[in-house]
C-alpha cells in the first residue's frame, strides 16, 4: 500500500551567524510513513523541528539532503498540491478581508469554478462556527476565530490530505473540541491527517500513530499506545467524603494519600493495583469519587529524557 506521506532521510540545515555563517541543523535524516486514512500526531518542544517538516514538505523551503513523498508523488508535484490542504503555525491573512471574501480568494486560487465557490464557502465556514462574523474584517477577530478562518482555508479544497501545524492553538475549551470533532469525523470519511503539537491530550485524543522528535531527530515512533515512554505508571483518585477508617484500611496500598481541602483526598496507587477494587470499596464505605486517571510519564518529561539521550551531537 503506499504510503500517504513518506520522508526518507530527510535533513534540513540553516546558515547562522554574520561574519562567519555556521550551519546549523534543524532536521536531521528524518524517515517516517503515515499510512492513508491515518491521523498521525507529530510531537516535539518547540524548536524540534516540527515546523521545519511542514514546511518542507509544503515546499516553503528545501531539504538539505533526503526527500519526501505526499500521495506517492514527489512534493511539489502540481496534481498532489490540489489534493492537500495546509493550515500554518501562525496563520496570516489579509485583515481587511472578510471570512466570506478570503475564501474567495483562496477558491480563485485553487481554480474552483464560482457554483463550486458558492456551494464550499458557506458550507466550510458553517462547518467550522463561523456564523454572522463572516461579514466582518478579519483584524476584528480573536485569535481563535482567526485559528479557525485557517482551518477553513485548508478544508476549502475538500483536500484528501490534510497538514495541520498547532491546530489548537488559540481555541477555548469548546473550539479544541469542535476541531477534535473534525478532525475525527475527517479520519472516518477516509483522510489523512498530519498534525504536529506539544500537547500530550490532544495526541491521545485523535492519533492512531506517532512520531517525537528532539532536537530534530526522530526519538520514538509507533502506536500511542504502545510507546513505553506512556505506559501507565500509577493511579490518582480523587476522593471526597472518605471515612477515616477506609483510609487507615488504605494507607498500606497506596503510594501516597494527600488530603486537599476539606474531606477532599488525592489517593496515588501502584501501577499493578486495581483501581476499580479500591473504588468500588471506598464508594461501599460512603466516599464520593471526584476523578480517577491513569498517571502516565508527561510528554514533557519524555522531551527532557530523549533530548538528553540524543545529546549535544544531534546538531552540527
Amino acid at each position: 500500500m503506499t504510503s500517504a506521506i513518506r520522508t526518507r532521510e530527510l535533513s534540513k540545515d540553516y546558515y547562522v551567524g554574520f561574519w562567519r555563517p555556521r550551519p546549523y541543523r534543524a532536521l536531521d535524516r528524518l524517515s517516517i510513513d503515515v499510512a492513508p486514512g491515518d491521523v498521525f500526531g507529530f510531537l516535539g518542544p518547540n524548536g524540534a523541528g516540527k515546523t521545519t517538516t511542514l514546511k518542507l514538505l509544503m515546499q516553503l523551503v528545501f531539504p538539505t539532503s533526503g526527500g519526501a513523498e505526499i500521495l506517492g508523488r514527489p512534493v511539489g508535484d502540481v496534481g498532489v498540491r490540489r489534493r492537500i490542504g495546509y493550515l500554518p503555525e501562525n496563520p496570516y491573512f489579509y485583515d481587511h478581508l472578510t471570512a466570506e471574501e478570503l475564501l474567495e480568494y483562496y477558491g480563485r486560487l485553487f481554480g474552483m469554478p464560482s457554483p463550486d465557490r458558492r456551494q464550499r464557502i458557506p458550507a466550510t465556514l458553517d462547518r467550522l462556527g463561523i456564523g454572522a462574523e463572516r461579514r466582518l474584517p478579519l483584524r476584528k477577530y480573536s485569535k481563535g476565530m482567526l485559528q479557525r478562518v485557517g482551518i477553513a482555508q485548508a478544508l476549502l479544497n475538500d483536500p484528501e490530505v490534510l497538514f495541520l501545524d498547532e491546530p489548537m492553538s488559540g481555541l477555548d475549551p469548546l473550539g479544541r473540541r469542535d476541531v477534535r470533532a473534525l478532525m475525527l469525523d475527517l479520519r472516518d470519511q477516509g483522510r489523512t491527517i498530519f498534525f504536529s503539537s506539544h500537547i500530550l491530550s490532544d495526541a491521545e485524543a485523535l492519533c492512531s500513530q506517532v512520531a517525537i522528535v528532539a532536537k530534530g531527530r526522530l526519538a520514538a515512533a509507533g502506536p500511542l499506545r504502545e510507546l513505553r515512554e506512556f505506559a501507565v505508571q500509577g493511579w490518582e483518585l480523587v476522593m471526597a467524603g472518605v471515612p477515616p477508617a477506609a483510609l487507615d484500611r488504605l494507607r498500606a496500598r497506596a503510594r501516597r494519600i494527600q488530603p486537599i481541602a476539606g474531606d477532599r483526598y488525592v489517593i496515588e496507587l501502584p501501577p499493578d493495583s486495581r483501581p476499580d477494587d479500591v473504588l468500588r470499596e471506598l464508594t461501599g464505605a460512603g466516599a464520593e469519587l471526584i476523578s480517577l486517571n491513569p498517571l502516565r510519564e508527561t510528554l514533557e518529561d519524555v522531551f527532557v529524557r530523549r533530548v538528553a539521550e540524543v545529546g549535544e551531537g544531534a546538531r552540527t
